[in-house]
């Protein structure tokens, strides 16, 4: 039996971000609070007060969280950063352990356990998409970390078969060009929350998985265009 702990998530890869308590058990996650912040509001200087102000409602000291989860990526290079750096410094002034989890694998947590194909998407800029399909298990649990793909928008438009579903915030640009047949999750489920990134790195957590807090880094999927001028 595993103790029940106090969870702090941070969802950062995205132009919303969002953070979250939560308290974990063996019988799951249950949220106390989620507070969203706007693209303006992504920054570091806002993040820090945000989170000061759900462990207050709360009623949590910084020290008594005892596992922060942080989005790792795919995502946006700003947001991840400043994610994973806050996470990173929070957990090392206080000794909590630390988990990251995949952008997509979170924002799957998010839509309704069915026995059909799942595909999350996330813009990856330049006409393409970060992609990866889940497929459920006996139990309608999503498989674990799946291939994450960098795909051109017109290739998985046209990979897309009647049946499977599909969330995520690309959708946005998409949904008029969807083939018909396919069930596409609400549109208020489409953003990844730090909600979802709390209850996958418990589950994470529960199987047995920490991260390291000194080595645990953003996962960009591809060389920023800084780079690939330099590497050019």
């Amino acid at each position: 039996m595993t103790a029940g702990k106090r969870i702090l998530a941070i969802e950062s890869s995205g132009r919303h971000a969002s953070v979250a308590t939560l308290w974990g058990d063996n019988g799951g996650t249950r949220l106390i609070e989620q507070a969203q912040l706007s693209g303006d509001q992504r920054t570091a200087q806002v993040l820090a007060p945000t989170i000061q102000e759900l462990l207050a409602a709360a009623d949590w000291l910084p020290k008594s969280v005892e596992l922060v989860a942080v989005t790792v990526g795919p995502g946006s290079f700003t947001g991840l950063r400043i994610g994973v750096t806050t996470a990173k410094s929070f957990a090392y002034a206080i000794g909590a352990e630390v988990i990251g989890t995949n952008t997509l694998e979170s924002l799957a947590q998010q839509a309704t356990p069915a026995e059909s194909p799942l595909w999350t998407i996330i813009d990856a800029q330049r006409q393409e998409l970060f992609a990866a399909k889940f497929i459920a298990n006996t139990n309608l649990d999503v498989d674990a970390s799946p291939e994450v793909r960098i795909i051109p928008q017109e290739t998985w438009l046209a990979g897309l078969r009647p049946g499977d579903r599909v969330i995520g915030p690309a959708l946005k640009r998409l949904t008029s060009r969807l083939p018909v047949g396919l069930e596409v999750v609400p549109p208020e489920l489409w953003e990844p929350t730090a909600t979802s990134v709390g209850q996958l790195a418990w589950k994470k957590y529960l199987a047995g998985h920490r991260d390291d807090v000194w080595t645990l880094s953003p996962n960009y999927y591809r060389p920023s265009a800084a780079e690939e001028k330099r590497m050019k």
